[in-house]
């Protein structure tokens, strides 16, 4: 605006020749007409206004004879550029108009949007606090369980999120210790865990800007954190105690904590201690009891004693009445009935969900309560699992189960298959079967094999809702 009040000013200069004072007459009408502009689009008592009242003050000290032959000019320069100043913002503004209201509208019907099946709290986006207990609740009364998947950066994010979109149930992002470090990128200081937790919150907002786009409800979770990783759990715990500060609600939906390599005492009272503060800000806790065996993110329990592979009723009630009694606490439990990481050959792993079963049970009894499965039960390992354990698990109180490695592969395969369909356009930069000089740059573009694995891992995952009868449930 300021410099179209100038080259206005300049167009009129061989009107003022004969003028006396013109350059201060030419100068003065710039300046009139950026107040005059300034006055338009911003309030009074702003930094311009301010401004405005140096120039004011500045014309008040003139001799009196440039005032008179000044004024004409001044006013008529000012007011014309003004006026074109104010014309062409409120042209740009209501050519704004529509784009901002347009917006306004497609964010409002995203937010409004509602869900036929599910509970009313239950929407769009990512899911925390009462809306995530009733979400929880609603997968254990009409038995199917939400995959919970491992995911390594913001590829296998979105892959998540399409497959729910196109099974219509909830899904749940995971983030382990090294998927969080590999978000954050691996060659970053990681010291005290930076760049682990760093990696996390990152993702979380990530998926916090992008759910609502694909219509499904998603719970962002972390995974196994064992005692020695406590330093990265508290830095996340600090990211959702900040953003609920701000929001009303914490970042993350829930965590999880594995202390079953501590004793059973140990690993409840600490898990107690973390629920105190989890209930502050609406977070839920998932805890493990048992070891699931395998290998993942770094951990291997290959050779552990297979008698720590199951886990007592017993055991299960401990932690049911000891997290029970914190005001607010919300939890589910990881109780091992033979899970396994990772996929191994048939006869290799003796899952035995009646355990959960038996369970559930003596919990029942012990609370003389009316529900057939006081628990919410998690399934660990499900990766390789066959179909009737999984959905016999789900019978019995299971609401997540967690899937990692079948994943993994399907995102593998999607790029492999990709690389092998036009592997003749992969040999260089120029040069294919088309011809010596043809390019290639369409076929490396990395988007091209990410997005190959990443449709890949969204039909797998589809596959896996299938199994824990979490399709059309929206």
């Amino acid at each position: 605006i300021f410099c179209c009040a100038i080259l206005r000013s300049f167009f009129f200069i061989p009107k003022l020749i004969a003028m006396p004072s013109k350059a201060c007459s030419v100068a003065l009408a710039g300046v009139g007409a950026y107040a005059a502009a300034q006055t338009f689009l911003n309030p009074a008592g702003s930094p311009q206004v301010h401004e405005q009242q140096k120039v004011r003050n500045l014309r008040q000290q003139q001799p009196a004879t440039e005032k008179v032959a000044a004024s004409s000019s001044v006013g008529v320069l000012a007011m014309g550029a003004a006026g074109a100043a104010v014309a062409t913002a409120a042209a740009q503004a209501g050519r704004r108009a529509p784009r901002r209201a347009q917006v306004v509208r497609q964010a409002t019907a995203v937010a409004e949007k509602t869900f036929t099946k599910m509970p009313a709290s239950v929407k769009p986006g990512v899911v925390t606090g009462q809306a995530l207990v009733d979400l929880l609740n609603y997968a254990k009364e009409n038995e199917f369980a939400i995959p919970g998947v491992n995911i390594v950066g913001t590829n296998s994010i979105n892959a998540c999120m399409e497959a729910a979109a196109k099974a219509g149930g909830p899904i749940m992002v995971t983030f382990s210790k090294g998927g969080g470090q590999m978000i954050t990128g691996k060659s970053a200081d990681n010291t005290d865990d930076a760049a682990c937790i760093a990696g996390a919150v990152a993702g979380a907002l990530h998926c916090r800007a992008v759910a609502k786009l694909y219509g499904v409800p998603v719970i962002l979770h972390t995974d196994h954190c064992q005692k020695a990783w406590l330093p990265w759990f508290d830095g996340m715990l600090e990211a959702n105690e900040e953003y609920f500060a701000k929001n009303g609600e914490p970042l993350f939906s829930s965590h999880m904590l594995d202390l079953s390599e501590e004793p059973l005492e140990e690993n409840i009272s600490i898990c107690k201690k973390y629920l105190e503060r989890f209930a502050k800000v609406n977070l839920l806790l998932e805890m493990e009891l048992g070891i699931t065996g395998g290998e993942e993110d770094g951990v291997d329990n290959s050779d552990v004693d297979s008698s720590r592979l199951y886990t007592q009723p017993e055991e299960v009630w401990q932690v049911y009445e000891a997290l029970s009694s914190v005001p607010n606490g919300n939890f589910t439990v990881a109780a091992a009935f033979g899970n396994v990481h990772g996929v191994y050959a048939p006869g290799n792993v003796s899952l035995q969900p009646e355990i959960l079963h038996n369970t559930q049970k003596f919990i029942k009894e012990k609370l003389g309560c009316e529900s057939d499965k006081p628990v919410n039960f998690v399934f660990h390992g499900g990766s390789g699992s066959s179909k009737e354990d999984i959905q016999y698990a789900i019978k019995a109180g299971v609401i997540k189960m967690n899937i990692d490695t079948d994943t993994q592969w399907a995102f593998w395969d999607g790029m492999n298959q990709y690389q092998k369909k036009h592997v003749d356009y992969l040999q260089a930069q120029i040069g294919n079967p088309e011809g010596p000089e043809k390019p290639n740059k369409k076929y490396y573009d990395p988007r091209m094999s990410l997005r190959a694995g990443e449709e890949s891992m969204a039909a797998r995952l589809v596959k896996a809702m299938e199994d824990l009868n979490c399709i059309d449930r929206l």
